[in-house]
């Protein structure tokens, strides 16, 4: 069993756990992150590193992959030790609430002042279409993420969902893919206006082809390899879309796992907390990013990174009961000395 203390544990490597250090390490106080995933990023890495991401403040648009660099670059002067494959299993108390302990999977432990919760949707996997076959084609020619989009260059690309993933995926292969089909059971689509319009536009212009009001109902193909995707509406009108690849983004099922058993309140899988503070019912832990909810909550990474300062600066006189935290801008500080 391998031991560490710490003044913060981060419980996720997401974007806003990363920005997380920074915000921790501006206000000197160390941190150790943990993710089950075995490389930082999250859902930026793990399901859509070459996605373009519109609403990061100072970028036009900014890919997950370079975002999660650019905050890893940020982090890295404070020196975080990151201890990746290995979800955290247990947290208890001790030391009358003074200290937090938390155990991983591959037995590290690790015992902090202060958690941050920032584990984005828990868990994750894909919604899967209840389509016949469906396993026979996944990682194939059916996939739930992009990882690499020269891959589809030249592809007939048939795209289903009404989220911010389809309707930015058909935008960004439109100039890449032979044919774009952009398939959602209705007119109106729940990803950004902006990216919508985006998307209304190519298909004026025959770069994208809008297939509504239809939903997926069927595959063919043979080995793995798609030929075609059925899709049909609710009447029962049915179309054969040629294809080479179907992505099917239907949102993730969202698993706490053992965050269940901890005794933090949860809402609808979400963790409630005090939002000018982001502590959750437990006093030292605190949680941010898309797992935390209140009244009002936006899930944009830009709301995390509020929430990550927020949380940096709550904890901070349970890192330093002695001090007095006087509030500075960067500007004024710079980066800690020791830093």
């Amino acid at each position: 069993m391998t031991a560490y203390f710490t003044d913060v544990a981060i419980i996720g490597a997401g974007p806003v756990g990363l920005f997380a250090v920074f915000q921790c390490g501006m206000l000197r106080m160390r941190c150790h992150v943990i993710d089950a995933l075995d490389a930082v990023g999250g859902q930026c890495t793990a399901l859509y590193p070459e996605k373009p991401i519109y609403d990061i403040p100072g970028f036009a648009a900014i890919d997950a992959a370079q975002l999660i660099d650019r905050l890893m670059e940020q982090a890295a002067p404070f020196e975080p030790v990151y201890h990746l494959g290995q979800p955290v299993i247990d947290l208890a108390c001790e030391d009358d609430g003074a200290i937090w302990r938390l155990e991983t999977s591959a037995g590290t432990v690790i015992r902090a002042k202060a958690v941050m919760i920032a584990g984005g949707v828990g868990a994750f996997g894909p919604n899967r279409p209840p389509l016949k076959g469906l396993a026979d084609y996944e990682g194939r020619s059916v996939f739930y993420a992009v990882q690499r989009k020269a891959e589809l260059a030249g592809k007939r690309v048939v795209i289903a969902g009404g989220g911010d993933s389809a309707v930015d995926w058909a935008v960004a292969l439109a100039d890449i893919a032979r044919h774009v089909y952009l398939v959602h059971r209705r007119p109106k689509f729940r990803a950004a206006p902006e990216s919508v319009a985006r998307a209304e536009a190519l298909a004026a212009e025959g770069r994208i082809e809008m297939v509504i009001p239809y939903q997926l109902a069927g595959l063919d193909g043979a080995d793995g390899r798609l030929a075609g995707v059925s899709v049909a509406t609710l009447d029962g009108e049915t179309r054969r879309l040629d294809a080479d690849v179907l992505l099917a983004f239907f949102g993730l099922s969202m698993d706490l796992g053992p965050i269940h058993d901890w005794g933090i309140d949860l809402e609808k899988s979400h963790i409630r907390i005090a939002p000018a503070t982001c502590q959750t019912n437990l006093r030292g832990v605190y949680a941010i990013g898309d797992i935390a909810t209140y009244p009002g909550k936006l899930k944009l990474i830009l709301t995390g990174f509020s929430e990550a300062a927020m949380a940096a600066h709550a904890a901070f006189p349970r890192v330093y009961p002695d001090e007095i935290l006087h509030f500075e801008h960067s500007t004024t500080t710079g980066i800690p000395a020791g830093a």
